[in-house]
């Protein structure tokens, strides 16, 4: 591997970044509401209940509740992906049983939340595998609803005219290729499949399940492990028509409305996130429709009490009060506001639930139940090492002088957190740059790869300036010259400074990458991370940049960036 040239006069910058996560809940957790004295109330929801839980603990908390031996008692919430709060409570419970934290640990929540039951009966399982026979989970009947949505697709108006008299639309989507094949009046246009990634959000993992569902004909609670394998090839060949894996079903519907049909033509989301796409639509966007299936997912949100040492006599009091506040009609109106379905009979829908949102208010369906925990398990394994698409990244690192300090080796260790995570269906390729731009080192999930990986890492220096544009245009070209066939190709910019010594300028750039975004053949995806403090880079030439290509500007730091890189690799 080429090291860096030695430079006589380097021009050193103290270059930093800006990076916000525009993800709601699904992306990284954040603490949600204003901590009193007295019993807290730790409430981990899923990402769909965030908005819901934001408004909802700001308002309990403003009626000075208190416990009937008159101790305060205040609602705080911490939104996650429904996977990431599966995994959370998991580790924390292995901890307990090692002995490594105590019951009275403040990491444990006291309340839990996922968007749907099938992540429910993935977290009963776990805990009960751990601690077997102590049932600290509740079953699902016993966990009151705060709130439903169900799982539905969405399209614009004229794909949406098609799609809606497909008897099952997964299963015309295992051979078709575009949507005149589905209806002789739809455009002739390809189909490009949006959805979450299931090992990390609810609505990715329903929709997983509702594919093996449709393809298999039968009942989830029917499905084997051997219908997994049975079926793979089916959905391997629905999953080759996505154009973008995600944490966040909002962002991804917001995404859908904003970068238009090339982008993606059908997603499958929350009924909530149709209403949130169309609620602040620009003059010259679309509007977008609910297809509601024949049989789907209702991702009931449930108060989930754990019976468990971490939840204490007075702990468990005050849940139950903040249960049943968050069940008043009261409070369930605030659900309504955000597009969720009330969990309480006799809540009227609110304003937002008609066609002008794209949502059909009286919306008639057959609601699925969970399949088998360990058929799921087996459902995420198959995903990740058959059917999930593949994948090409870029991932272009700048070096330049300001990176010096811990800014370098925070991404050193991020990378190096990356590789080690490369699935089997993912491949990376490096290219450092500053005043160069370096030959790209190719990376896979392999061990001659992880150690050319490796060796790329600790190769790195801070030094020189910034190229930021030419190693732009430099990872897009070398995509151009090396796609990797039927996958998902994306360029991922890390830089801590504005452009300095390219050849090319902003103009030159956007009129490039142009060339190769969602409405060309090669869809090539860009996405930018500021590293390090706003007001030594732009923001908005970063946004520019992604924006061009259907992908997002994040801000970061060297505390986030490990998260953040963590959140972006699910993208693909």
């Amino acid at each position: 591997m080429k090291t860096k040239t030695q430079k006589t006069h380097p021009h050193l910058k103290h270059l930093t970044a800006t990076l916000g996560i525009l993800f709601l809940a699904a992306c990284a957790s954040s603490d949600i509401g204003t901590q009193q004295p007295g019993i807290e109330v730790k409430f981990l929801v899923g990402s769909a209940l965030k908005d819901f839980c934001a408004q909802a603990a700001q308002q309990f908390n403003q009626t000075n509740p208190k416990l009937d031996n008159g101790k305060p008692v205040s609602l705080t919430c911490t939104a996650k992906g429904s996977g990431d709060i599966v995994t959370t409570i998991n580790n924390l419970a292995q901890q307990l049983k090692t002995g490594n934290i105590k019951p009275d640990s403040p990491e444990f929540p006291t309340l839990i939340s996922v968007d749907g039951e099938i992540y429910h009966d993935q977290l009963i399982a776990n805990i009960n595998n751990i601690f077997p026979g102590q049932n600290y989970i509740p079953e699902i009947t016993d966990a009151p609803q705060l709130a439903n949505s169900p799982m539905v697709f969405i399209a614009p108006a004229d794909v949406a005219t098609g799609l809606k008299k497909q008897p099952d639309i997964y299963k015309v989507l295992v051979t078709a290729k575009n949507h005149r094949q589905l209806d002789p009046n739809s455009p002739q246009l390809p189909i490009y499949f949006v959805q979450t990634a299931p090992t990390r959000s609810n609505s990715g993992l329903q929709t997983l399940v509702s594919q093996f569902v449709s393809v298999s004909g039968k009942r989830p609670e029917q499905l084997t492990i051997a219908d997994v394998q049975k079926y793979q090839t089916q959905i391997q060949n629905i999953q080759s028509k996505v154009t973008r894996y995600g944490m966040s079903t909002d962002t991804l519907a917001t995404d859908m409305v904003k970068n238009g049909s090339f982008w993606a033509s059908i997603g499958a989301v929350y009924e909530s996130s149709v209403i949130q796409a169309n609620s602040n639509l620009q003059p010259n966007q679309t509007r977008y429709e609910a297809i509601y299936p024949q049989a789907t997912f209702t991702s009931n949100m449930r108060a989930i009490l754990p019976t468990a040492p971490w939840v204490s006599a007075e702990e468990k009091a005050a849940a139950e009060k903040v249960i049943a506040y968050l069940r008043t009609p009261q409070t369930q109106k605030i659900a309504t506001e955000f597009g969720l379905r009330p969990g309480v009979p006799g809540v009227e829908l609110g304003i937002k639930f008609n066609p002008q949102f794209g949502v059909n208010p009286n919306a008639k369906y057959d609601s699925l139940r969970p399949p088998k925990p360990e058929v799921v398990t087996a459902m995420l394994k198959s995903w990740q090492e058959f059917a999930k698409k593949p994948s090409q990244v870029v991932i272009v690192v700048d070096s330049s002088g300001s990176m010096e300090g811990n800014k370098l080796p925070a991404v050193q260790s991020t990378l190096r957190n990356y590789i080690e995570n490369l699935g089997p269906k993912e491949q990376i390729t490096l290219i450092d740059f500053d005043t160069e731009i370096r030959p790209p080192i190719q990376v896979n999930g392999t061990p001659e790869g992880r150690d050319r990986g490796m060796q790329f890492i600790a190769n790195l220096q801070a030094d020189g300036g910034t190229r930021l544009y030419d190693a732009a245009l430099f990872a897009r070209n070398w995509l151009i010259k090396n796609p990797r066939k039927d996958a998902i190709n994306a360029v991922v910019i890390l830089t801590d400074g504005q452009d300095s010594g390219s050849e090319i300028d902003l103009n030159k750039l956007r009129q490039e990458l142009q060339k190769s975004g969602f409405n060309t053949d090669q869809r090539i995806a860009f996405f930018t991370v500021g590293y390090g403090k706003e007001g030594e880079f732009s923001p908005k030439v970063l946004q520019q940049i992604a924006q061009l290509n259907g992908g997002y500007y994040r801000r970061g730091d060297p505390a986030t960036i490990s998260t953040l890189m963590s959140d972006l690799q699910v993208e693909f």
